[in-house]
């Protein structure tokens, strides 16, 4: 058995690679909704999200020959989209630092106590969408589009350690905002 990914979408590729407009617009009515999602959840901007998704589908009819097929085709587009939105926040702000700095804390790091906290979805999102935009990345990647460490740290090109550092800090300040938006709830209702 080859290692080869077996689309299920392989027609709709093969005639989008010949520029077959009616195919294009198939395959983008399947995507087009995970791929906008995943760019807000990076960019925390529903315009820009918007832009970016339409531009990712535009290079990625542009750059299909470079699709080998090695993966699911969904996951080669969403990995177009993320880069395109870790390119926006870079250039939104000089402030987004992507560079080297280790931390001395360790992976097995645990805080007693945290509480374990049912929220609605919609609670956590409002939380991860208040997470500065570094922290709000690496939740999005490593929670909601499952990337291991490893793979987020070639995505940022940052080192696995930094990687890990900056989800559990993430971590802590989204679980930090999710208990203080449960308190102001709370007093709120009275």
């Amino acid at each position: 058995m080859e290692g080869k990914y077996i689309n299920i979408h392989q027609e709709l590729i093969d005639e989008c690679r010949t520029g077959n407009r009616k195919a294009q617009y198939e395959i983008y009515k399947r995507y087009y909704k995970a791929m906008y999602n995943t760019s807000l959840r990076i960019v925390n901007d529903t315009a820009e999200a918007e832009d970016i998704m339409q531009e990712s589908f535009l290079d990625a009819f542009q750059r299909l020959n470079s699709y080998s097929g090695e993966g699911s085709f969904g996951s080669w587009l969403k990995r177009i989209v993320i880069n395109r939105s870790l390119d926006y926040l870079r250039k939104l702000k000089n402030t987004v630092s992507f560079d080297e700095v280790e931390y001395d804390i360790p992976d097995n790091f645990n805080d007693n106590r945290e509480e374990e906290i049912l929220f609605q979805v919609a609670q956590i999102k409002k939380a991860i969408s208040q997470l500065s935009d570094e922290y709000r990345v690496i939740v999005s990647l490593f929670l909601i589009e499952g990337y291991d460490h490893e793979e987020i740290a070639q995505i940022l090109k940052i080192s696995n350690q930094l990687s890990r550092t900056r989800y559990s800090r993430a971590r802590h300040k989204l679980l930090g905002l999710l208990k203080e938006n449960s308190f102001n709830k709370m007093f709120s209702a009275n």
